[in-house]
């Protein structure tokens, strides 16, 4: 059997499933999206699956997340509905609720952090209420793992007995009544041959859904009878069509918590909430400390924490590169596989592999914010600025880790509702310099700027972000035209997070990033290796110079000669840069043969390559995310000429610019 954990976003839905899952479980991706699809076997029940749906307030199709959960009850007709509702902010729980009891698929109501209601002084009749939706009822704690085994029992028995909802109409006597008994007369047939229970497939084309009425596919004669009956009740009610079928839930609502719900007193988790958010969310003082959270977390991970670790698996990996060096050398191994295992394999996939403690710390970080409700904050403390170039505010996280690394930069865009949004952040995340380039700078700052160093560095990023803002408002009147998902995210309270949960994300990322990208870097590592090795004879070179990649490099030189740096080793330079940003520092001190940058650059030519390797192609990891992301090889090719292209254009201008003021 197959169950669907559908819920509103913050309700506790991914604590109950880790709960219910415990590590039986895997991610992929729903069919034709990117948005994630978690699916884990219940513990104690080897023949049920659950698939955690993502969080949504309403079964409207404004947002793939809503789309993809609504296909999903639709389509793959789940044995079972566990329907999480927040007991603290039930009314607002409640309005999904009524939109899945009118799919008509068994159903069971999840009533999490009732220790919460009960603490400040609530109840719940959970009998009662049940009686009310037609439904069973289980009052649970997900973060303290009560009353779960309940729920998975009870849910299992009213599969097994295929009870559906006994209530599912939410209205009196009146012209919303009148009006969807009329429309499901009138599309009952075809919502039979649609697979859409009547009365659901009602309500919705009512609100206007596009993709009902497309799947109702209706006659003229029907359609003009259907508007009709809408008009009449939007007269009658003096609501429009949505207002009216709002009403009508919130209504419903009402009176069931009339019935069953005596309320909390302030909850201490409120009160605390409000304080810190007068800090946190306050005008003056959002943008300075949530500046002062994310540095935080960047130095944590990318100076101290991450940082050592990665360190220490760079140095373990550099101790078996080698102890295999020395084995192979004694083994008397052929010196071409030898240098296949050590210059490809340890040297090229070893080099990214350390990257992993790094994003590993960073989405340890990045889940606490999640898991105790400030990232919503962020989210709407950034809105209003990033609405201004066309994002939503849930692109500023992506962006922000962009700075680190692109790697997990991408994948951070799964958080965004909108497609559109999603894959604008995509394009403009890897414009904000990661940590890789850093070494390149401090290399090129140090030798044609050794008194301002500093400023250099400080210019660079924010000419990134500049570069990244002028790319967002064209992109934004072109290829992305239209305006941001309308923003609506519910703060919660502040709460403390969960470790399991922290720790499951953390294995989540680092499971996906050595099977995700594992493979695309080790495939282009060998690559790379192959044409450092050999000439277009397919002899061992000697000289670098005499290599295919060489040649490779002599080729692109004269695209680059125009942006002041036409020489063939810094075009191998930044081939070997799409490995990983930092080998272009490694490449260019092998390649000088000790010589002083001097020789290859001038300061003009120095800052318009600096400016080249800020915005060209990210690296082969962080293109394999880009790919994993937007579901297309093809895309994220389009992606790097995209961004060297750009890179050319701009660094072309900068020396063009610095020839006229130097």
């Amino acid at each position: 059997m197959i169950f669907a954990l559908a819920g509103n976003q913050n309700s506790g839905k991914t604590t109950l499933f880790n709960h219910m899952t415990g590590s039986n479980q895997h991610v992929g991706n729903f069919p034709g999206v990117t948005v994630d699809q978690k699916v884990g076997t219940v513990i104690g029940q080897k023949d049920c699956e659950v698939v955690d749906l993502p969080g949504i307030y309403s079964l409207r199709p404004y947002s793939d997340e809503e789309i993809v959960t609504r296909n999903f009850l639709l389509n793959e007709r789940p044995d079972g509905i566990i329907n999480i509702v927040d007991a603290t902010n039930i009314e607002r729980n409640l309005y999904l609720t009524l939109q899945l009891l009118t799919m008509q698929i068994p159903t069971v109501l999840a009533l999490n952090m009732m220790d919460e209601v009960r603490a400040n002084g609530g109840t719940i009749d959970t009998k009662k209420l049940s009686e009310q939706l037609g439904v069973p009822v289980v009052p649970i704690s997900a973060i303290k793992n009560e009353g779960v085994q309940e729920l998975v029992r009870v849910m299992v028995e009213t599969a097994r007995r295929r009870e559906l909802p006994k209530v599912h109409d939410f209205c009196p006597a009146g012209p919303v009544h009148r009006c969807i008994h009329s429309v499901c007369h009138i599309i009952e047939d075809h919502a039979q041959s649609s697979r859409m229970p009547a009365r659901f497939a009602a309500t919705k084309f009512i609100e206007g859904d596009p993709i009902v009425s497309e799947l109702l596919d209706l006659h003229r004669n029907d359609l003009d009878a259907i508007e009709h009956t809408i008009v009449q009740m939007e007269q009658d009610c003096g609501l429009d069509r949505n207002a009216a079928m709002a009403d009508m839930r919130y209504n419903f609502i009402e009176g069931v918590c009339r019935e069953c719900v005596v309320k909390a007193h302030e909850s201490r988790e409120h009160k605390r909430s409000v304080a810190i958010d007068r800090i946190l969310t306050g005008k003056y003082t959002a943008l300075p400390v949530f500046a002062l959270i994310m540095l935080s977390i960047f130095f944590l991970t990318f100076n101290v924490i991450g940082k050592f670790l990665s360190d220490l698996l760079a140095m373990g990996i550099d101790g078996l590169a080698m102890a295999a060096d020395r084995a192979l050398t004694a083994y008397g191994l052929n010196p071409v596989v030898h240098s296949l295992i050590i210059d490809g394999v340890f040297a090229g996939v070893g080099g990214v592999l350390s990257f992993l403690p790094i994003i590993v710390t960073l989405f340890f970080f990045l889940s606490i914010l999640e898991d105790t409700g400030y990232m919503a904050r962020i989210a709407f403390v950034m809105d209003k600025l990033l609405r201004r170039i066309g994002l939503s505010g849930r692109s500023v996280v992506p962006m922000l880790i962009g700075f680190g690394c692109t790697v997990p930069a991408v994948m951070a865009t799964r958080t965004l509702s909108a497609d559109r949004d999603r894959r604008l952040t995509i394009l403009l995340t890897p414009f904000m310099s990661c940590s890789a380039k850093i070494p390149i700078y401090a290399l090129f700052a140090a030798a044609f700027f050794a008194r301002g160093q500093a400023f250099v560095m400080i210019g660079l990023y924010l000419f990134g972000i500049l570069i990244g803002i002028v790319c967002a408002k064209l992109l934004n009147r072109t290829a992305f035209r239209g305006k941001p998902v309308p923003f609506v995210m519910e703060l919660p309270n502040y709460r403390f997070p969960s470790l399991r949960s922290v720790l499951q994300l953390m294995w989540e990322k680092a499971k996906d990033f050595l099977q995700r990208a594992f493979t695309v870097i080790f495939v282009a590592t060998l690559l790379i290796w192959f044409l450092q090795t050999f000439d277009a004879k397919l002899n061992v070179v000697t000289d670098s110079a005499k290599s295919l990649l060489a040649m490779i490099g002599t080729a692109i030189a004269p695209a680059l000669k125009p942006v002041g740096f036409g020489d063939w080793r810094i075009a191998t330079a930044l081939i070997t840069g799409f490995i990983a940003k930092e080998s272009v520092v490694s490449t260019l001190q092998i390649l000088l043969g000790g010589a002083a940058l001097s020789s290859l650059f001038t300061v003009r030519s120095c800052l318009s390559f600096l400016v080249f390797t800020l915005l060209y192609t990210p690296c082969v990891a962080a293109v394999s995310a880009v790919r994993r992301e937007l579901g297309s090889g093809l895309r994220a090719l389009g992606v790097v000429i995209a961004q060297t292209a750009v890179a050319w254009i701009v660094a072309f201008a900068v020396y063009q610019l610095l020839g006229i003021w130097l």
